[in-house]
């Protein structure tokens, strides 16, 4: 049974997420997903949606067996638990797979870590397309 780990933000679920989800639960038997804390997050702007409710939209997508929130403390301390044979990272997540396959190492994880290189194209197939075109629509976007 190969245990497959996706990790994301998760704001604003749109086709992108799917594609992401879909071929990480490709790559095995069961995908597990990590919805991002939202004091965890520090590389982007902080999510529109409260991390219960992106845990709550994640949890019901029908590929992902089982979905929880990350830790406030240690992002290593979920994978410890869950375990997981591969880690599939998105096209566009921000980590470096061999640096991280060491960091996973350094903490006793012994996964695979995979790139998922298939890509959604489409207008809003991002979260910050979406709060552009929000913001666009209603005459608030800045250039």
């Amino acid at each position: 049974m190969v245990r497959v780990l996706a990790t994301g933000t998760f704001d604003l679920l749109h086709p992108g997420h799917l594609r992401y989800l879909s071929e990480a639960k490709a790559l095995g038997d069961e995908l597990y997903v990590i919805v991002a804390r939202d004091s965890m997050i520090k590389h982007k702007p902080k999510p529109i949606v409260p991390e219960r409710q992106r845990l709550a939209m994640v949890q019901a997508l029908r590929m992902v067996d089982k979905a929880m929130l990350g830790s406030e403390t240690d992002m290593f301390e979920p994978l410890r638990e869950i375990s997981p044979d591969i880690i599939a990272l998105g096209k566009n997540q921000f980590f470096n797979e061999k640096e991280l396959e060491k960091q996973l190492k350094s903490h006793g994880i012994n996964a695979k870590v995979v790139r998922i290189q298939s890509f959604e194209q489409c207008e809003l197939c991002s979260s910050a397309a979406i709060i552009r075109k929000i913001l666009d629509r209603n005459g608030l976007h800045k250039s």
